[in-house]
């Protein structure tokens, strides 16, 4: 992303959008539970909220890279205060809500890993146990390798999801023409899943700090920002559409099977196709590996020069304290089951997310990001200035 001479307008444009995609369809989408704890449970709105969660999400994501850039921000921190000014002490907010999101999501990889091995067999405790010590060996050892390996495994779970959509859509399609055509509502509120549709926007901004370093380095102007986010909408209300609206036509089966944990293995294992069980199972597996591994990486950075640490004379062991750390509150966490990690976890950080996040950037964030645009009309964002030989902190 450093070479961003390099790069035109269309691969920019998609390189960010892939940022929040990435970020958003990963092992915790592909497991189901997500879908079905935020959408499908409360029948036919599924679709219609999946998709205003994505416009709600990719719209508060355009105003933070507009301001991110008008503010040629560094990093999170510093978009925070800035956005907070002239009370940039409420920057604390998204450092409580980053922290708690970070380690949730271990916790919910640790119990979801666990949950693909129970189907193997393995007692769940053992599997929580045996998932932490491979997270925690990978963190400190082979983070860098499994990180680079992430895409691939991404790009064939996601492959693995949609074969099972798209089957399961057709298997079911009678039934999920049926829920929608009579709008069969089964939660008790028929605002709840509206509610949810920022809760779930909420969480989902976690993503700030790579699409916000992403965009710095390949987004040149507004309008690139705005096209990035279209295109990020399209991907992801497709992909979270689809899960949804498969998910529909099986919820009553999978229900009553007891299979609420990792519905979508349930689909596939249902498909009749053996190859695309064992594929989803496999790939689901070392996605969500993979995504633990860099979420304590990340952690693990935050505070491997932490001044309170330095009573460990080195950076190494001050790496091995904080992973230790992060994993044994996670392991914990994931003893309530990954059921229980999003809808309470995920779902409270959400909440969260609202004030510190959506509300921010779509009231004060507008409104800075337009009065920048008439005070500085010519003002050229960093990777314009590296495309034009201006600024070299690119190269």
């Amino acid at each position: 992303m450093k070479k961003a001479k390099r790069v035109g307008s269309l691969g920019a444009i998609f390189g960010v959008a892939s940022v929040l995609f990435g970020s958003h369809a990963g092992g915790g989408f592909a497991t189901g539970n997500q879908e079905t704890q935020f959408y499908v449970q409360y029948g036919w709105t599924a679709p219609l909220t999946a998709i205003l969660a994505m416009l709600l999400l990719t719209f508060t994501m355009r105003e933070m890279i507009v301001f991110y850039n008008n503010n040629d921000c560094k990093n999170y921190k510093e978009l925070f205060t800035k956005l907070w000014d002239p009370y940039p002490k409420l920057e604390i907010l998204w450092e409580i809500y980053y922290y708690l999101m970070v380690i949730i999501a271990v916790s919910a990889v640790i119990a979801g890993a666990a949950a693909v091995f129970k189907t193997m067999g393995v007692p769940y405790l053992v599997a929580v146990l045996l998932v932490g010590f491979v997270l925690l060996i990978l963190t400190i050892y082979g983070a860098l390798v499994v990180s680079s390996a992430a895409g691939i495994m991404s790009i064939i779970i996601l492959v693995c999801c949609l074969l099972i959509f798209l089957t399961g859509i057709n298997l079911r399609s009678p039934e999920i023409s049926k829920i929608l055509t009579n709008r069969e509502f089964w939660g008790a509120n028929k605002l709840t899943p509206f509610i949810l549709v920022f809760t779930y926007a909420g969480f989902q901004s976690v993503v700030i700090p790579s699409l916000a370093a992403a965009s710095r380095e390949l987004i040149c102007n507004e309008k690139e920002a705005t096209w990035s986010m279209v295109l990020s909408f399209i991907m992801n209300a497709i992909a979270l559409g689809l899960a949804v609206t498969m998910l529909l036509g099986w919820f009553s089966e999978f229900k009553a099977a007891g299979q609420m944990t990792l519905p979508t293995l349930f689909v596939a294992k249902h498909t009749g196709s053996t190859a695309i069980a064992v594929a989803y199972q496999v790939s689901l597996l070392l996605c969500l590996i993979s995504t633990g591994v860099t979420c304590i990486y990340g952690l693990v950075n935050r505070f491997e020069d932490y001044k309170k640490l330095m009573w460990l004379k080195t950076r190494q062991k001050r790496r091995i304290f904080t992973a230790c750390a992060i994993m044994i509150v996670a392991i914990l966490l994931s003893l309530t089951g990954l059921s229980n990690i999003v809808k309470y976890g995920y779902g409270y950080c959400g909440y969260l997310g609202i004030f510190a996040i959506i509300v921010p950037f779509l009231t004060i964030g507008i409104y800075k990001n337009r009065k920048f645009k008439k005070e500085n009309p010519d003002y050229k964002w960093h990777a314009q200035r590296v495309r034009d030989g201006e600024d070299q902190a690119g190269e």
